[in-house]
């Protein structure tokens, strides 16, 4: 795998993706989570691992989507785990990731919930 520049702070991550998002660097995007993350994407559904996350990301940068960065929320650190979110830009629900600290101080995702939607009432 190509040496990749680290997160080393949780807030790095969300520039991190975009950049390789950008770059149709699904094995980047990739990189950025630990080995057996989980995230909750395609809607309704969840992607269990780095290769697995490698996969979809193929599929999704094949139609050469282009990603704005988003301005994060503050984050909450509690030791080496870190909870970090942004607002969509078109104010539809939120994004959230769970990440931590890695022995070498930097951080990946463990769990990602890319979209939340608003209840429907």
């Amino acid at each position: 795998m190509p040496e990749y520049e680290k997160a080393l702070r949780p807030e790095d991550l969300t520039r991190l993706f975009v950049e390789r998002s950008n770059a149709g660097d699904a094995a980047g995007v990739a990189a950025l989570y630990e080995e057996d993350a989980v995230m909750a994407y395609p809607p309704g559904n969840q992607t269990v691992g780095r290769e697995a996350i490698r996969a979809l990301w193929e599929k999704v940068l094949a139609n050469r989507p282009r990603f704005e960065p988003e301005q994060p929320l503050p984050t909450l650190v509690s030791g080496d785990i870190a909870l970090t979110s942004t607002p969509p830009k078109d104010g539809a629900g939120a994004r959230a990731q769970v990440v931590r600290r890695q022995p070498d101080g930097s951080w990946l995702r463990l769990l990602d919930q890319p979209e939340f939607v608003p209840p429907t009432r």
